[in-house]
């Protein structure tokens, strides 16, 4: 059984030496511990910090990717590395890697896919009380969106077992988190949590500028995420709706041809509404068309899936 614990690292030289200090040697059930580090454009020492501390494995990044590529290319990197499980942590020593074995438990004793660690955002002291209140609304929507109960859908420390790694395929840039849940929840995924407290905050978060940009990302990635994994949910809801509205003219229209004279039901302001109506109906037809697309690229993009994991999980 092999483990490998993924650190994606942007000037970490502070830091990374205490990261690196404090992921257990040993861990029951685990046969080797290999540390992979992704340098994601760092100008400073961090990878000479690393391998001053024994890191073998590196994924070099002439310029800043960004956290869900350097994620992306590490799972990819820990599979051809032949990892059983795979952890994700940060190189600013948010998270306490000495939970590492409690983290990969529930993996190692075939209980989980996924296993997500709680932070507890509403004790964190330098939590603002509105990035708590956006933690917990932003949480709730993904759970809705994927079908999970996680407690901490942001959480960045994370295991994953080999089967559960191959079958993520991330298209976001800037967060993996969330859209990994989303993926995992959409795929069946069983997913546990384990509670942890943080360590003291060492730098700002450089994922965002802003609460606003959190929330905009956030917005659009299960926007999409909701778009491709249900598309009839989306297109289908938004097509009877444009159908409920475009028809009403039309049945107010009949009803005065019924109940009155054909002059007052032909009248100009009853002719508009019967345009509004037919261009309102047109967007239903196209709402309803954009989802059987939107279905068959869902299959498609499934078939696609089917063929990178097996390409991912193929023995070297």
């Amino acid at each position: 059984m092999k483990l490998i614990v993924m650190i994606p690292c942007l000037n970490e030289e502070k830091t990374l030496a205490i990261v690196l200090k404090t992921i257990p040697a040993k861990i029951a059930g685990v046969d080797e511990i290999e540390v992979l580090v992704i340098d994601d454009g760092s100008t400073d020492n961090t990878v000479q910090v690393a391998k001053k501390y024994g890191v073998k494995h590196f994924i070099y990044h002439r310029k800043n990717q960004g956290l869900a590529y350097s994620f992306r290319v590490g799972l990819r990197e820990a599979l051809n590395l032949g990892a059983d499980v795979i952890v994700i942590t940060d190189g600013d020593n948010q998270y306490p890697q000495d939970r590492i074995p409690d983290l990969v438990k529930p993996i190692l004793n075939g209980e989980a896919d996924m296993v997500v660690a709680d932070r507890q955002v509403q004790t964190i002291e330098h939590f603002s009380p509105t990035k708590k209140l956006l933690q917990k609304v932003g949480t709730k929507i993904l759970n809705l969106t994927a079908g999970t109960n996680v407690p901490d859908g942001t959480s960045g420390f994370r295991a994953y077992s080999r089967l559960a790694a191959a079958q993520l395929n991330l298209v976001t840039r800037w967060g993996y988190a969330m859209e990994s849940t989303i993926q995992a929840g959409n795929k069946h995924h069983k997913i546990a949590t384990i509670v942890i407290k943080t360590n003291q905050k060492t730098r700002e978060s450089r994922n965002f500028k802003s609460s606003a940009q959190h929330v905009r990302r956030s917005a659009i990635t299960i926007l999409r995420a909701f778009v491709m994994y249900r598309p009839y949910a989306v297109f289908f809801s938004a097509g009877v709706v444009f159908l409920i509205l475009g028809l009403i003219p039309f049945a107010h229209y009949y009803y005065l041809l019924l109940t009155t004279n054909s002059k007052i039901a032909n009248g100009p302001h009853h002719l508009q509404s019967l345009i509004i109506g037919t261009v309102l109906l047109i967007i239903a037809f196209i709402c309803f068309t954009l989802g059987i697309i939107a279905d068959l690229i869902r299959h498609n993009r499934s078939l696609l899936e089917d063929i990178l994991e097996e390409l991912k999980t193929k023995p070297k």
